[in-house]
């Protein structure tokens, strides 16, 4: 099918026939192109008075034509062949262009994504004469000759003007086979090391998000992507008023973002906010490298961490939760035809069988999470029958919490400076003074799930019967990362979470922590603002037998209200 790409309206039906003959010529494998082929194609586009672009493998076969600039007629990421970022993807594009200019930015961008051996923008004369026989000529006044280059401050270069004679002369597969190499030798250089995803982040702020929570927004993604084993090799930024509701980002900075990340050699793209399976699909398409939002960044840390098998039954369900509505879309190749007795008829998609299973599972793994559910019921109940207070321990994730169980309880929980470290709630009995009868009262400490800016509703639901550890404690110890500069915006956050529970949890005691890592000012601002609070260290262990006195006092108030 010799189909004609691009912006069609308007042409009469034998100017369309002209473009499809384009597909009959034939070029030399070692030749960008000939003088017959470039007058022909320069001679289409000055009737029709717009550029026109072919694109030619490196067998010199036409295998695209186009009336339009090589951003409107460019060949989608899904079909273009799937080489890796050493090669290029062994298609030139020669375009026409009705300016007697250098090519723009917006065709050198798409070179780019497109990996294109190379660029020729042919200029045209505004004139030419069909030869007797046959031919054209007198057409292109010039060429410009752009490819792509390997170098960490530039993507392309652009020749100077060219005459056509000197460009049709030039060795094509030696230059294409130059240029591989030196990709080759960057690709290795690049490669060493990395065995995990190479990542871009792209944050937008809108309007209604104030600016430095956009910052710290940006970081916190930057250290999600570095706990779930990534590297961020680059950070892109666009402000709108809203977010556009096919790709997010603009259309420029979507050139940008697959621009940016053919240059760094990134394989992964990550979104500050959540996205919508449509707008997923429209970014892939367009990038080329897959794209994922924060939600996903979080349910993979979970899925790395989870240890215990009700944590592992909680990710699960979370995870699917999120994949049943993006399954859509997958293209034609997820459909098929049953065959055989009951399957004749319309047949069933294999997507809504995929979406079934998946309905299934869900609905069975709710049922477990249930049973959970009812079992640490059980167990609370007979630790309530055993009349032994109970004080849930919450905050940020990577506040320190489960370093403070540790040192508190030698509880032997995992602790590491990451966010999400772990998942499952840990249970540890604590003896304490009482302040007013001076007698040991025992109290039971449990960490739990680190919360987060924006926590994903589906994580909320799998994790209900962790988060009813919260709601059924007779007290809260709220942990707060004083030397985190977002620390204020962090209390807001686990607040907010903490006011949305169906029931509302406990009396709470505030406790910052990690003051061996914070200036005066910051102390003397938490104290003003928190002044029931208290100032500890827990890897110092500093103020915890203040702690301990504060706890006791706390459970006291909580246990005789």
């Amino acid at each position: 099918m010799e189909t004609v790409y691009g912006n069609l309206q308007g042409l009469k039906t034998s100017q369309v026939k002209q473009l499809q003959r384009l597909y009959h010529q034939r070029l030399p494998g070692d030749r960008i192109t000939t003088p017959e082929f470039a007058q022909r194609l320069a001679a289409v586009s000055t009737e029709l008075n717009q550029p026109v672009c072919a694109y030619v493998n490196r067998r010199g076969q036409v295998m695209r034509v186009g009336v339009g600039t090589p951003r409107q007629t460019q060949i989608p990421a899904l079909e273009l062949p799937r080489y890796g970022a050493e090669r290029l993807c062994g298609i030139r594009c020669l375009s026409t262009q009705l300016k007697f200019e250098p090519p723009s930015d917006s065709a050198l961008t798409a070179m780019a994504m497109q990996r294109l051996d190379a660029l020729v923008t042919l200029t045209l004369t505004g004139g030419g004469f069909e030869r007797r026989g046959g031919g054209a000529t007198g057409y292109v006044k010039e060429a410009y000759l752009s490819h792509l280059v390997p170098h960490p401050e530039t993507a392309w270069t652009v020749s100077p003007p060219l005459s056509l004679d000197l460009l049709t002369n030039q060795d094509f597969l030696n230059l294409v086979e130059g240029l591989e190499e030196e990709f080759r030798r960057d690709y290795t250089a690049r490669q060493v090391d990395r065995d995990h995803d190479q990542v871009l982040l792209v944050g937008l702020i809108t309007d209604n998000r104030a600016t430095q929570r956009f910052k710290d927004g940006l970081t916190e993604l930057e250290r999600l992507v570095q706990t779930a084993g990534g590297t961020v090799l680059q950070t892109l930024k666009q402000k709108r008023s809203h977010p556009h509701h096919q790709t997010v980002v603009g259309e420029g900075k979507v050139q940008e973002i697959a621009l940016a990340a053919q240059s760094v050699g990134a394989n992964l793209v990550v979104f500050d906010r959540d996205l919508s399976p449509a707008q997923v699909r429209n970014l892939e398409t367009q990038i080329g490298i897959r794209v994922v939002d924060r939600t996903e960044v979080i349910l993979d840390i979970f899925a790395q961490r989870a240890r215990s098998g009700a944590g592992k039954l909680q990710v699960e369900l979370a995870q699917l939760e999120y994949m049943l509505p993006r399954l859509t879309g997958r293209g034609q190749a997820m459909s098929r035809l049953g065959g055989g007795i009951g399957t004749r008829g319309p047949g069933e998609t294999k997507l809504e069988t995929e979406r079934r299973a998946i309905q299934r599972r869900i609905t069975r793994l709710q049922q477990e999470v249930d049973q959970l559910q009812a079992h640490r019921a059980r167990m609370r109940q007979r630790r309530q029958h055993e009349e032994v207070p109970s004080v849930a321990v919450v905050g940020y994730t990577n506040a320190g919490k489960s370093t403070l169980l540790n040192v508190m309880t030698n509880a032997e929980v995992y602790a590491a400076d990451q966010l999400f470290a772990t998942l499952d709630p840990t249970t540890r009995r604590l003896v304490v003074t009482d302040t007013t009868t001076e007698e040991s009262l025992a109290l039971l400490l449990t960490d739990t799930v680190g919360f987060i800016h924006d926590l994903p509703p589906s994580l909320l639901d799998a994790f209900r019967a962790t988060l009813e550890e919260v709601t059924e404690a007779d007290a809260l110890l709220h942990v707060v990362d004083l030397s985190h500069p977002a620390w204020q915006s962090q209390i807001r956050a686990v607040m907010k979470i903490l006011s949305e529970m169906p029931i509302a949890p406990g009396p709470a005691l505030v406790a910052f922590n990690k003051i061996d890592q914070v200036d005066g000012d910051t102390l003397e601002l938490a104290r003003e603002e928190y002044p029931q609070a208290i100032f500890i260290s827990a890897s110092e262990r500093l103020g915890l037998e203040t702690l301990r006195r504060k706890l006791a006092q706390l459970v006291h108030y909580a246990v005789s209200s």
